[in-house]
């Protein structure tokens, strides 16, 4: 198990290095470059004072150079404009090249600072990514018990009249986009003029105007359930069918192995066999579905986040792409390629107690 993690570790940070580095070449092109020095300078900036502007602010050289010096590997930059002012990468907070550290990466937990929010790189990133984990949680707990016991029970009864409504309600939710599901919860129970709400509140059954919230911005300073079941339930929606459908397909076929039938012939009560034998092998193929959902909730929320007014890691993100803010680009790749990269080291982690085979050998 030692030698397998050694592996698997080395593989995860080569991955993260090329990935990291690809991202870093995309979003460090010319045109990339042009157009963040007319937005930070000046939209009048002719092509000469534009290519002096980029190489003012550290982003001349070799792209391998400037991607050490981003990681922190390699000397940060140092210039002296034509005024005799000396600026430099790792020249911040009054420090001169005298006193100021020579590597200032993102080893060094230097992120670089957000063109768009004016703050450091990592505190962005990490006050969103806390407001994505408390959503990324609930929509969890929510989807992942409800989709698996809607799978187990629909595959328990292969063909019968609860496997097929909840195989036809996996499909439809599965086949839902969250943009057009997020609308219908609004309109039906977040809306003061549609659905529900308006009905509910002429019968003097809710205080307020609408059931629930239709936006969760109020979720930022304190999540409470009116203003947070919203995003989770359309979110969940989408993953439940997917992975119901994923364990209903494992469980089935474990249904049918030999030794379920075996131990059907001893007399062993069907109850027994479900929770003894069949639930733990039919579960070894939803937990590597159920570990794939992180990397997915983490990117995937940004059309939830954007419809509900929820300023987390995905709206984050489509903000400093709409923006060209490189550096927060660059930060919100690492933390996506990480999570991506840690989930799958768990999920192979996890496969393997799952499945003694795997183990033995």
């Amino acid at each position: 198990m030692h030698l397998f993690l050694l592996r698997r570790v080395g593989v995860m940070l080569l991955t993260a290095l090329s990935l990291s580095f690809v991202v870093f070449c995309l979003t460090n092109l010319d045109p990339n470059l042009e157009k963040l020095a007319r937005t930070e300078g000046s939209v009048r900036m002719t092509d000469d004072d534009v290519a002096n502007w980029v190489i003012q602010n550290g982003h001349g050289g070799s792209m391998v150079s400037r991607y050490g010096e981003w990681l922190g590997v390699v000397p940060g930059w140092v210039l002296t404009d034509e005024k005799g002012v000396t600026r430099g990468r790792c020249l911040q907070g009054g420090l001169t090249a005298e006193n100021a550290p020579r590597f200032c990466g993102i080893f060094q937990g230097n992120w670089g600072t957000s063109t768009v929010f004016r703050e450091p790189v990592l505190k962005t990133v990490s006050n969103k990514l806390a407001a994505t984990g408390w959503l990324m949680f609930w929509v969890m707990m929510v989807m992942v018990p409800t989709a698996l016991v809607l799978g187990v029970l629909s595959g328990m009864r292969e063909g019968s009249r609860t496997d097929r409504v909840l195989s036809t309600f996996a499909i439809a939710s599965t086949a839902t986009p969250e943009y057009v599901s997020g609308v219908i919860l609004i309109a039906f129970l977040g809306s003061a003029t549609a659905g529900i709400s308006p009905v509910l509140a002429s019968w003097g059954w809710i205080e307020g105007r609408t059931l629930f919230q239709g936006t969760a911005t109020s979720a930022l300073d304190e999540i409470t359930f009116w203003n947070f079941a919203l995003p989770v339930i359309t979110i969940a929606l989408y993953g439940i069918g997917y992975i119901a459908r994923m364990t209903r397909a494992s469980m089935t076929e474990v249904m049918t192995q030999q030794y379920i039938r075996t131990a059907r012939l001893k007399g062993v009560g069907f109850r027994q066999i479900i929770i003894k034998h069949a639930l733990r092998n039919a579960l070894i193929a939803p937990f590597t579905v159920i570990m794939l959902q992180f990397p997915w909730l983490l990117n995937g929320v940004v059309i939830v986040e954007t419809l509900f007014n929820y300023k987390g890691f995905g709206w984050t993100l489509v903000q400093a792409a709409g923006n060209n803010d490189i550096q927060l680009l660059l930060g919100c790749s690492v933390v996506a390629v990480f999570v991506v990269l840690i989930t799958q080291l768990i999920s192979d982690v996890g496969y393997v107690f799952l499945n003694p085979r795997i183990r033995l050998n």
